[in-house]
C-alpha cells in the first residue's frame, strides 16, 4: 500500500493527518543586505497567549534607531530594545496578537526592499495547538495542587483548569530541607546559601511561579531574592546561571483524563543549587498524562512562557526517569529545539513500542502459565520463555498491562459514572494509552476504540528457549498455538492480536515510535541506569530498554556516539543524591557549555556534538561497594567486562522470540515455516502442527516491520497549528 493510501485510510477510520510546522526563520527577500525578522520564544506558527518574543536583525548598514516595526499594521516598535540583545538586534515582545494569523514586518522608511515580514499564528494558552481536540472528559487538579506552603490552587477558574499565576517563595534550610518563606522580606537563621555553576555566591532563596497552561499547572522555580526587584530578561536575578532545567515525570497506568496534582518536580535543591531555573508541568507526568505527543505540546508553551518572561536560556536540558524517559526521548526526536540535551534514568525508547509489546506478552503468558498450560512450564522454563532475569517480572509486567486494558485503572479523581464499562457504560472514558492518544489514531468504526499499534502474529514465543533446550518441541508447539492474544477490551482471545495498518505507520510516521534519527541525531543523550532487573518482585525498568534505545540510533545515524550510558546499583534511584547523576548532570552541562561556544543551536550537527563532548566522559559503571568505584568501559546487552558483570542485561519475550535488540517492529513480516531454522529436528507431524499454529507464517526478523518506516518530519501536528499556520 502506498504512503497516500495508507494516509487516506487513517483518515477514513477518523485520525487526523499530522502536518509538519516551518521553523522559525528570520527572513526578508534579499540576503545579508536587508533586514530579517524571526521569533525567539518558539516557532511562528505555535505561538500562545498572544504575545511572542521577536528579533530583527539589522545589517551594518542601517541605523538600528531608525528600523520600525509593526503588528499588522500598527506601530510596536516601542517594545524592541538593542539593549542585552546580540549586536545589530533589535529584540522586543509583541504583545495584542489576535487568535490566528498575524503579520508582523520590520522596515527602514525610505529604504523600499530593504524590509521583512513574518506570519506568526497565536493559539490560545488553554491549547490545543498541536496535540489534537481537547480529550474530555477533563478533570481538574487545581484544588489538590500543593504549594510550597502547603495550601492549594483552589478551585478552577474555568472549565479548561484554569488559575490565576501566583508569586511563592522558599528557602534552603542548613538542615538541607526546602521551607516555605511565609515573610519574603525575612532572612531565617536557617537560611544557607549557594555557590552556582557560574561563581554567583548567593543566598538559598527560591522563587517558584505557579500558573496554568494547557490546562495543565506548570511551575518555574529559581533562585532570587525577594528584596531584590522581580527577575526580568532584561533584569535577570543574580542567582540564575543561564541554563534552565525541564523535568519530566514518570508513571503511565491511569495517566489520563486529569490535570493532575503535580508537576516534574522543581525544587530539587541540587539543581537550583547550582543556579538552573527548573520548570515542569502537570501535563509533564506520565501518571496525570501517558500521551507524548500532549507532553511535547506542554514543554513547548511552558519553554516559550519561560522565554517571554525570563529570557532565552543558553541551553535546555531535559530530565526524566521512566515516563519522563518516554517524553525525553520523543520531544527532543520529533520536536527539536526544545530541549538542547537529556538526561534520562530508568528509560525506555517510548511508550508505544518496546514497552507496550513486552506488557502485553506478559499478559499473555503469564495468562498461559496460570490458566491454559499449568503446572507445564517450570518456573525454570518460564522465565526462559519471558527472558526476564526474575520469574516474578512476568505476573508483575501482566499487571502493567493496564494500560493497555480500557476499563481496568483509571485516576481516583475521575467519576465511576464517567468510566467505560463493557456492560454498563460502553460510552465512558476508555483508559488505555491507545484511547489517549486517539488524536493520532483514529477509532474503530465499529466499536469506537481506538485504533492500535499492537500485534503479535507470526511470533514464536520461547524460541531461544527451544533451541537451546530449556523447553521441547510439545512445550513450544502448546505455548504457540494457545498463547493468543487479547481484544481491544483486552479481552483473552484464542486467535492472535493483529495491529491495525493504519494506526501502525501512524505511530512510525508521527514518531509516537522513537526513531532516533531526528533532533535526537543531534541531541547529547546521558542514559543512567539504575540497576533493577535483580528485584526479587520483578520490575518493569529493565536494562535491556535503554540498548533498545541505542540500537534505534545506530540504525538510525551509523552510531551513537551524542549517548552515553552510566549504570549503578538502586539505592539512590534517580535523584541527585547518586554519585552518578550528579557527575552526569556535571559532564552534561561541559558538553552543552562547550556547543553553545561554538555555534549557535540552528547550525550543530551530529558531528559538532560528538566533537564538543567531554574528553573524559565514556560509559561507566559504578561498583556495589559502601564507597562506589567507577569502571569505565564499554557498556552493552552483550554484557562485556565487570560491568556487564555486575549488571547484566536479560531480554525480553519478544527477543527470546527472535525479535531485533531495537524492539522497534510492531507487525512482524512474515516467511512460512522452515525446518532449517531450528536447533531440534521437527517430525512430520510436529511440522503440521505447528504450521498449524501459525497459518499466515513465522516473524521474518530479518525484514523491517509492516508499515515500519522513519519519521515523516519533526514538528508535526494534529491540531489547528498546520503548515498553513507557520507560512510567513
Amino acid at each position: 500500500m502506498s504512503r497516500r493510501s495508507v494516509l487516506a485510510t487513517a483518515l477514513a477510520a477518523g485520525a487526523l493527518l499530522l502536518t509538519c510546522l516551518p521553523s522559525a526563520a528570520a527572513q526578508g527577500p534579499g540576503g545579508g543586505e536587508r533586514l530579517t525578522i524571526d521569533t525567539l520564544s518558539t516557532r511562528p506558527g505555535v505561538v500562545t497567549g498572544g504575545d511572542v518574543l521577536v528579533r530583527v536583525e539589522v545589517p551594518r548598514r542601517f541605523d538600528p534607531a531608525d528600523v520600525r516595526i509593526t503588528r499588522d499594521g500598527t506601530d510596536v516598535t516601542d517594545a524592541f530594545t538593542a539593549a542585552g540583545s546580540a549586536p545589530g538586534t533589535l529584540t522586543g515582545l509583541v504583545t495584542s496578537l489576535r487568535e490566528g494569523r498575524n503579520r508582523l514586518a520590520a522596515t527602514v522608511p525610505g529604504r523600499p526592499g530593504a524590509g521583512a515580514t513574518l506570519q506568526v499564528r497565536d493559539h490560545p494558552s488553554t491549547g490545543p495547538v498541536i496535540s489534537g481536540p481537547h480529550e474530555r472528559p477533563f478533570v481538574c487538579g487545581t484544588s489538590t495542587f500543593k504549594l510550597v506552603d502547603g495550601s492549594t490552587l483552589g478551585q478552577p477558574l474555568d472549565e479548561d483548569c484554569s488559575a490565576g499565576t501566583r508569586i511563592d517563595h522558599a528557602y534552603r534550610s542548613t538542615d538541607g530541607t526546602v521551607k516555605p518563606l511565609a515573610d519574603p522580606a525575612s532572612r531565617p537563621a536557617d537560611l544557607a546559601t549557594t555557590t552556582t555553576s557560574t561563581g554567583a555566591r548567593v543566598p538559598f532563596l527560591i522563587r517558584v511561579e505557579t500558573g496554568t497552561l494547557n490546562r495543565g499547572v506548570y511551575q518555574i522555580s529559581m533562585l532570587a531574592d525577594p528584596a531584590a526587584p522581580e527577575p526580568t530578561r532584561a533584569r535577570p536575578s543574580e542567582g540564575w546561571n543561564g541554563r534552565l532545567m525541564y523535568t519530566f515525570g514518570g508513571g503511565c497506568r491511569g495517566g489520563w483524563y486529569t490535570q493532575g496534582s503535580d508537576t516534574g518536580g522543581v525544587l530539587d535543591t541540587e539543581m537550583l543549587g547550582r543556579g538552573y531555573a527548573v520548570a515542569s508541568s502537570s501535563l509533564n507526568v506520565f501518571g496525570n498524562n501517558c500521551n507524548d505527543l500532549l507532553a511535547s505540546e506542554t514543554t513547548m508553551m511552558v519553554k516559550e512562557h519561560f522565554v517571554e518572561r525570563y529570557g532565552v536560556p543558553r541551553f535546555t536540558i531535559g530530565w526524566g526517569c521512566s515516563g519522563g524517559s518516554y517524553q525525553s526521548h520523543q520531544t527532543a526526536d520529533n520536536y527539536p529545539g526544545l530541549l538542547d540535551g537529556i538526561i534520562v534514568g530508568c528509560s525506555f525508547p517510548d511508550v508505544t513500542s518496546a514497552t507496550n509489546t513486552t506488557l502485553l506478552d506478559s499478559r499473555l503468558l503469564d495468562h498461559y502459565f496460570g490458566v491454559s498450560a499449568p503446572d507445564e512450564f517450570s518456573a525454570e522454563q518460564q522465565t526462559a520463555v519471558a527472558g526476564f532475569r526474575e520469574r516474578a517480572s512476568i505476573p508483575n509486567l501482566s499487571d502493567g498491562a493496564k494500560r493497555l486494558d480500557p476499563d481496568a485503572e483509571f485516576p481516583a479523581a475521575l467519576p465511576v459514572d464517567q468510566r467505560y464499562d463493557a456492560r454498563t457504560n460502553p460510552d465512558g472514558a476508555r483508559g488505555t494509552v491507545f484511547d489517549h492518544t486517539v488524536n493520532v489514531y483514529g477509532t474503530d468504526r465499529r466499536t469506537g476504540a481506538a485504533l492500535r499499534p499492537l500485534d503479535n502474529v507470526g511470533v514464536q514465543y520461547g524460541l531461544d528457549a527451544l533451541n537451546e533446550g530449556t523447553i521441547d518441541k510439545g512445550q513450544f508447539i502448546d505455548l504457540n498455538s494457545r498463547i493468543g492474544g487479547i481484544d481491544r477490551d483486552a479481552g483473552f482471545t484464542a486467535g492472535r492480536t493483529a495491529a491495525d495498518r493504519s494506526a501502525t505507520e501512524a505511530a512510525y510516521g508521527t514518531g509516537r515510535i522513537l526513531w532516533g534519527g531526528g533532533g535526537l541525531a543531534t541531541t547529547p543523550v546521558i542514559d543512567h541506569r539504575s540497576y533493577t532487573d535483580d528485584l526479587p518482585g520483578g520490575d518493569i525498568h529493565m536494562s535491556v530498554h535503554g540498548y533498545s534505545t541505542r540500537a534505534r540510533l545506530i540504525a538510525a545515524n551509523g552510531h551513537a556516539d551524542n549517548q552515553v550510558m552510566l549504570a549503578e546499583d538502586n539505592r539512590h534511584g534517580f535523584s541527585l543524591r547518586s554519585p552518578a547523576l550528579r557527575y552526569a548532570l556535571t559532564e552534561m552541562d561541559a558538553w552543552l557549555t562547550s556547543l553553545t561556544s561554538d555555534s549557535a543551536r540552528s547550525r550543530w550537527t551530529a558531528r559538532d556534538v560528538v566533537a564538543h563532548k567531554p574528553a573524559g566522559l565514556t560509559d561507566a559503571c559504578w561498583t556495589r561497594d559502601a564507597e562506589p568505584r567507577k569502571i569505565e568501559q564499554r557498556l552493552g546487552y552483550d554484557n562485556p567486562g565487570e560491568c556487564g558483570a555486575l549488571y547484566p542485561a536479560f531480554p525480553t519475550p519478544r527477543l527470546v522470540a527472535g525479535a531485533p535488540l531495537a524492539d522497534d517492529v510492531i507487525a512482524c513480516r512474515r516467511k512460512a515455516v522452515d525446518p532449517a531454522d531450528y536447533k531440534v529436528t521437527f517430525t512430520g507431524a510436529e511440522l503440521r502442527q505447528l504450521r498449524a499454529a501459525f497459518p499466515g507464517g513465522v516473524c521474518d526478523w530479518s525484514r523491517s516491520g509492516q508499515g515500519q518506516g522513519p519519521l515523516t518530519g519533526p514538528w508535526q501536528s494534529v491540531g489547528p497549528a498546520g503548515a498553513k499556520g507557520g507560512e510567513r
